[in-house]
């Protein structure tokens, strides 16, 4: 370990490979909010985040679990779907207090090309937000809308029944079949936009 008068402990966050000091620095230099995406194996979070001299300020919030509570989604609450739904949701609260800019936080995420943190840009920027990006990092809408997973479990259905209970038992236990989610989600997002005063036909 290093020792010596010259040495200085890093911050906590930094040893515990939490946050990068050196990123966070130049997004908040920008001058505006954060737009925060984490997740987890099973949800997904998406925050409107401003940073003050005593901390960070929660300005707009959104969870996958409300997608549940709130809209009746019946998909899984950490896949592509779910964060587009999750980051739409986000945006549109942003908006409803007056924020319409941000800069994407992704936090210590990998920034793979079509990711669930870009999907979640993608909602937050379909509500209206202006979030600087390349296109070409967004998931198309058919992964968003989950054909990929429909697609897939139509195949693994016809092809070995056992091992798509196995895979798909989450969705089988709620009492929903996987090949219906493009159909779903749309349901969910138009129920997200009306109930928020969008245009539903976007």
């Amino acid at each position: 370990m290093a020792r010596g008068p010259r040495y200085s402990v890093k911050f906590r966050r930094r040893r515990e490979g939490k946050t990068n000091y050196r990123k966070r620095k130049a997004l908040i230099l920008s001058g505006k909010p954060r737009l925060v995406t984490r997740g987890s194996l099973r949800h997904m979070l998406v925050q409107v985040v401003e940073a003050r001299l005593e901390g960070d300020h929660v300005l707009a919030s959104a969870s996958s679990k409300e997608l549940v509570t709130k809209f009746g989604w019946r998909g899984d609450c950490g896949n592509v779907p779910a964060a587009y739904l999750t980051g739409l949701l986000a945006g549109y609260r942003a908006l409803s207090k007056g924020i319409k800019e941000a800069v994407l936080d992704i936090g210590l995420h990998k920034p793979s090309k079509g990711s669930r943190v870009f999907a979640a840009l993608k909602g937050a920027v379909d509500a209206g937000m202006s979030i600087p990006h390349g296109e070409e990092i967004l998931p198309d809408m058919s992964r968003i809308r989950g054909e990929h997973v429909a697609e897939y479990s139509k195949t693994l259905l016809e092809t070995n029944p056992e091992k798509y209970e196995r895979q798909f038992s989450g969705y089988i236990r709620r009492g929903f079949r996987p090949e219906d989610l493009p159909t779903h989600f749309d349901e969910v997002r138009k129920k997200i936009v009306s109930s928020l005063g969008g245009d539903v036909s976007g």
